[in-house]
């Protein structure tokens, strides 16, 4: 009879220790439950997006090696092309005026020659120093424009460089437009040569004919001295 109180005393004493802990234990799951939705489902969508990978964005076609080749030569050749333009305007002027120079010195010549016998002395060389000055001045023309043609010839290596370096980069029509643009300047510039050359070849026969109407007069005048001479004897 005591053993059966004794064990009715444990049990009873488990029983209540269990109620005690039961509590702590579902108000731990009832806090766990009520948690706020809304922070729950960003924590699980945030763990959700960290796990779908992110592709790299493509490079673009147009960002190629290729393409931004093409690209830099072709502002290579617009450079080039600028350069040349602008020294074959200056070219084209300093030929211009050299021209126009040899033209000046030309009528000089022929006004001299006209003038042959008529001039005393005085008259001669003040004509003939208007000739020098000509001179002078056709030959500092001459000097500027072989100076700048100069320049002009390196400009069109450059184009054509720039040309060739736009054809092997497969820029077609950068190419093709240099390489007119030098056909264009070269016959431009061939134009205003065969002009001066033209003026340069009417120089030549004026200074011949300046020089024939000098020995000329200079026959003469020894023919008049001894025909002077001649009547001095009579």
């Amino acid at each position: 009879m005591a053993a059966l109180r004794s064990w009715l005393s444990r049990s009873v004493a488990s029983f209540f220790r269990y109620r005690q802990c039961v509590p702590v234990v579902v108000n731990s799951r009832k806090r766990l439950l009520i948690r706020p939705w809304h922070k729950t489902v960003a924590a699980a969508f945030g763990v959700t997006l960290c796990a779908v990978p992110i592709a790299q964005k493509s490079e673009p076609h147009s960002l190629s090696n290729e393409a931004l080749m093409r690209r830099a030569v072709s502002l290579v050749t617009d450079s080039t092309s600028t350069f040349l333009s602008q020294t074959t305007y200056a070219l084209i002027e300093a030929i211009t005026e050299y021209t126009k120079a040899v033209y000046t010195l030309i009528s000089l010549y022929r006004q001299y020659t006209s003038l042959l016998g008529k001039m005393n002395s005085q008259e001669e060389d003040e004509v003939w120093q208007v000739i020098i000055g000509a001179r002078v001045e056709m030959t500092s023309k001459q000097q500027e424009y072989l100076k700048l043609e100069t320049t002009w010839m390196t400009a069109v290596g450059l184009s054509e460089m720039a040309a060739e370096a736009a054809y092997q980069s497969g820029a077609d029509q950068a190419s093709i437009t240099a390489r007119n643009h030098i056909q264009l300047v070269k016959s431009q510039v061939q134009e205003v040569r065969q002009l001066s050359q033209k003026a340069e070849t009417k120089l030549a026969e004026a200074q011949t004919q300046e020089l024939h109407q000098k020995s000329q007069e200079g026959r003469d005048e020894r023919a008049d001295q001894e025909q002077e001479a001649y009547l001095r004897e009579d």
